[in-house]
């Protein structure tokens, strides 16, 4: 492995709202920033289309361009890149040490913004057929199923919100729930309840998404009555929400059950270890929105430039 001599103020592992923000603030403040930015950057919002909550684009604007429009930013202030993922840290000591394949780079400060990733079902048929029918993404594939009846896994807002989208295209779109009420937001239920192209489907967990070389359909159980049928189909979406990016952080840094990093010394962005923040959905189970991500990583690099100044 080879060291790198140099140690950094600040690296910033993840890109995304988060991570971008991070770096404007921490590049604004002089603190040089080195973003590992991951072979997928730009977070989840690359997936996204329509971005019409984010302050200061009143038409709305696609995801991937408002990911460009924040990276050229932190360049300009001059954020540092590299285009590889983290594949390991060591805060066993200070300073940090990040590991990016074989090079070792060390920090004072580290601000994680890894992110969170789509949750799948876990089916080997959902697997199979991913690409042929099973999508997490409503904006990426819906317009490949122009006419067709659609059925969407889910009950929170991602889940309305991409049933309300598909409806654009689809014939129909049938939104599978295992519980007999929706845990989406009172505005997100209304609008996909009044949609006439939705339909529910209550109490019901996916058994298998059927088809050979492409999806058909979809068996379904009722969890109360045990009873399967199939709901015909020609494309499954899955919705049912995101994990972190954590797992090269076990055991790294304080994680809560479900893998997000816990944040003991709210409002800052304060790990439990010592010169190292965290923002974006990597932290966040609750909110897990644009602006709130980038406003959390403003937080992160003020919290780092405050930490380097008490160290002099």
């Amino acid at each position: 492995m080879s060291e790198k001599k140099s140690t950094e103020d600040v690296i910033i592992i993840g890109s995304g709202p988060a991570g971008y923000t991070a770096a404007i603030y921490a590049a604004r403040a002089n603190l040089n920033p080195l973003m590992i930015e991951g072979y997928q950057s730009g977070g989840l919002l690359m997936l996204t289309s329509d971005v019409e909550n984010f302050p200061g684009f009143p038409e709305g604007i696609q995801g991937p361009e408002l990911m460009s429009h924040m990276r050229k930013q932190a360049e300009r202030f001059g954020t540092r890149f590299i285009q590889k993922n983290c594949t390991d840290v060591d805060f066993s000591r200070w300073p940090h040490k990040v590991h990016v394949d074989n090079e070792v780079y060390e920090a004072k400060s580290v601000i994680l913004s890894t992110g969170a990733a789509t949750k799948w079902l876990g089916l080997d048929s959902e697997t199979r057929l991913l690409g042929k029918g099973v999508s997490s993404c409503a904006t990426c594939d819906g317009a490949f199923f122009k006419g067709s009846p659609l059925v969407v896994v889910g009950g929170g807002d991602s889940a309305m919100e991409e049933a309300n989208f598909l409806t654009k295209y689809a014939s129909s779109v049938t939104v599978v729930h295992r519980k007999e009420s929706l845990r989406a937001s009172k505005i997100m239920q209304d609008r996909a309840q009044k949609n006439p192209k939705i339909k529910f489907v209550w109490n019901t967990a996916i058994e298998e998404v059927l088809g050979k070389d492409a999806v058909t359909g979809v068996r379904v159980k009722n969890v109360k009555t045990n009873a399967t049928s199939e709901i015909p189909c020609d494309g499954f979406f899955v919705a049912i929400g995101h994990e972190p990016n954590t797992g090269f952080l076990k055991g790294k840094v304080e994680l809560d059950e479900k893998g997000y990093i816990i944040l003991r010394n709210r409002p800052t962005t304060a790990t439990n270890v010592k010169g190292v923040f965290a923002a974006g959905d990597v932290q966040d189970t609750v909110y897990r929105q644009a602006v709130t991500a980038a406003a959390s990583g403003c937080q992160a690099a003020i919290d780092a430039e405050r930490f380097l100044e008490s160290l002099h």
